[in-house]
């Protein structure tokens, strides 16, 4: 008897046999097999073309959001450049006749900087937008490109009667206010750098939340919102409002008080809005049938 086994004789003619037979794919790659197995089938790899028309795409899509973002820094540069260059005529209406003081001679850089950022900001906004919408314009639905297309103005309205809001009434009323309480017990002396603070605390987030109808009106036009829905979480809407309130303006009463009240009046001006659309488009709906 062979003690190696007869398995482990291997004829010349066999292993020739076995280097000229064509190669067979294993049967874990068989998708049948696969299946057999439980194991899913491998997807095919995408065509060459397919993956190079993505690549140059996603190449051509960044190219164009970096066009865009150099355009926006040079608008919002050259409005600094203005802004900076006309700071005699401009620093009147900021101060509003207060008798502001330095702590020291860097604060009146940080200033300078801060009061002309935020107006170089608000001056360059419609460009900026006018921007971002070429950038996400061929990204969107028809429905929504056409709603932003017809609403941009009224949300570059909106936040300029918001930050005209609060120049004009809240900042004035609550600087007044704070001050007096001060004076009842201690010397007044206002920093340049918190009342620069105070003003565009007052006055920026007031402008963003006046966009609160536009908003509403966006999220009903996709079919998020509805009216009996807001008129459904209208408690817990005020509530949210009140808090946004208490963050977004000094720490007193009257302030606070003065940025519900019509932040409460536009919530419902946003369920008449949004009720009126609905019913227009039930009505086009009806004729449509």
């Amino acid at each position: 008897m062979d003690p190696y086994g007869e398995r482990n004789l291997v004829s010349p003619l066999s292993k020739k046999k076995s280097a000229t037979a064509p190669s067979r794919p294993e049967e874990s790659e068989i998708p049948g097999v696969q299946a057999a197995a439980g194991k899913p089938p491998q997807a095919p790899e995408p065509p060459l073309e397919e993956r190079d028309a993505h690549t140059e795409t996603l190449i051509d899509h960044l190219g164009e959001l970096r066009k865009q973002l150099i355009k926006s820094l040079f608008v919002f540069a050259f409005f600094l450049i203005v802004v900076f260059a006309t700071l005699n005529f401009w620093f009147p209406y900021v101060v509003k006749g207060h008798d502001l003081v330095i702590l020291g001679p860097l604060e009146v850089i940080k200033f300078y900087t801060s009061i002309s950022v935020t107006l170089a900001i608000g001056l360059a906004l419609p460009f900026l937008c006018h921007f971002i919408w070429q950038f996400i314009k061929p990204g969107l639905k028809e429905e929504e490109s056409r709603f932003i297309g017809l609403y941009s103005p009224a949300m570059l309205l909106l936040f300029i009667g918001g930050v005209a809001f609060g120049y004009f009434i809240v900042n004035p009323l609550s600087f007044q206010f704070l001050v007096g309480l001060g004076a009842a017990n201690f010397a007044v002396m206002i920093s340049a750098s918190e009342y620069i603070h105070f003003l565009i605390m007052t006055t920026i987030p007031l402008g963003l939340l006046f966009e609160m109808p536009i908003v509403a009106l966006f999220l009903s036009s996709i079919g998020i919102l509805t009216s009996v829905s807001m008129k459904k979480v209208r408690k817990w809407s005020y509530l949210v409002l009140a808090i946004v309130s208490a963050l977004i303006t000094p720490p007193d009463f009257i302030s606070q008080l003065l940025v519900l009240i019509p932040m409460a009046l536009l919530y419902e001006a946003s369920i008449y809005i949004v009720r009126k659309m609905e019913a227009r488009k039930a009505a086009m709906e009806t004729t449509t049938v």
